[in-house]
């Protein structure tokens, strides 16, 4: 899988993911990424070796006594853990994003919104929103442009735009420079998940009339 992968994560994502300071849509699309890209998973060690190097030589600050034991009765009231997910060998979602959804493709709930493309909205926080996007073989995306950033991820299938083309694990980032327009290759479907931090900037006046209904 890895050695198929052309487009990878930037700095600044593996960065914030080691950090912490990641909305939680986009960590979930770096987690499945890194879950299917040696070479991205290597560089996210490097950054993990050196923020705990940072936090192994910086200043100490003194703690309550009783903080530990406090610390301890928290994790003892916490809710239980669910039962493992089993990950099905040969599945078209690597494992973060299917505990994430509960399953495979087979357990999305999707949503048609025009033009044979279905979408399922994922719970997250709300600084930015995920979602699972299907896009049959042929079909485009309406044309756009981003207010803010655009991070997508493909999980099955192909897809290209002005910039390349994208296959199963590569990462395309977008940001308010780009506008583009993402039409699934012929030979199969595409699906993809992708996080925005913003709403996205259509050019059609069909798409910005229907964007409110779809959340995009």
């Amino acid at each position: 899988m890895t050695d198929s992968i052309k487009h990878h994560l930037s700095d600044a994502m593996l960065f914030g993911y080691s950090a912490g300071t990641l909305p939680e849509a986009f960590n979930l699309v770096v987690a499945t990424h890194i879950s299917m890209c040696d070479e991205c998973r290597a560089r996210l060690a490097s950054f993990d070796a050196v923020g705990g190097s940072i936090l192994d030589n910086g200043e100490t600050t003194a703690v309550a006594e009783d903080s530990f034991a406090a610390t301890m009765a928290l994790i003892e009231r916490a809710p239980q853990e669910k039962p493992e997910l089993k990950v099905a060998n040969g599945a078209t979602f690597p494992a973060p994003l299917q505990e994430y959804v509960g399953g495979d493709v087979g357990t999305v709930k999707w949503r048609k919104i025009g033009g044979g493309v279905r979408q399922a909205i994922l719970p997250t926080s709300k600084d930015a929103s995920a979602r699972l996007l299907y896009i049959p073989a042929g079909a485009k995306m309406p044309d756009h442009g981003h207010h803010g950033t655009e991070m997508t991820l493909v999980l099955q299938g192909a897809f290209c735009d002005e910039n390349d083309r994208f296959g199963r694990g590569d990462v395309e980032m977008a940001d308010e420079d780009m506008e583009h327009t993402p039409v699934a290759e012929d030979w199969g479907p595409c699906i993809c998940l992708a996080a925005t931090d913003a709403p996205l900037k259509f050019s059609g006046l069909i798409p910005r009339v229907a964007q409110p209904f779809f959340k995009i």
